[in-house]
């Protein structure tokens, strides 16, 4: 399972091999004052909108990967079983927002420090 962590200045989602390979894309690395909120998902799966830019998605089943939906550009990484998750709004990133799904998304959020 990916893994959003706080290291130094910059918040990293660390991905396993498979999601790198599902996703098309390795770590993601942004400065933490990219960061403008961090939201609680109740349903993860359909916040994650747009074509698919590459990566994976079973439409309502899981995401993983870049999503474009009009000027947004979403990175998602959303399993099956992930029922919930979060949603970090990005400003000055190569993306607007990353979408993870979490079993304890309050957990993560606080553990994040925000």
């Amino acid at each position: 399972m990916a893994e959003l962590v706080r290291e130094g200045v910059e918040l990293v989602l660390r991905l396993t091999t498979l999601e790198k390979m599902e996703g098309v894309h390795g770590d993601i690395h942004v400065p933490l004052s990219s960061v403008r909120s961090i939201s609680v998902l109740d349903d993860v799966i359909h916040a994650v909108h747009g074509l698919k830019m590459p990566g994976s998605r079973i439409p309502g089943v899981f995401a993983m990967g870049t999503f474009i939906s009009g000027n947004s550009v979403t990175f998602a990484i959303v399993h099956h079983q992930n029922k919930r998750g979060i949603r970090v709004a990005l400003q000055n990133a190569k993306y607007d927002a990353l979408i993870v799904g979490s079993e304890e998304p309050e957990k993560l959020v606080t553990s994040l420090g925000f």
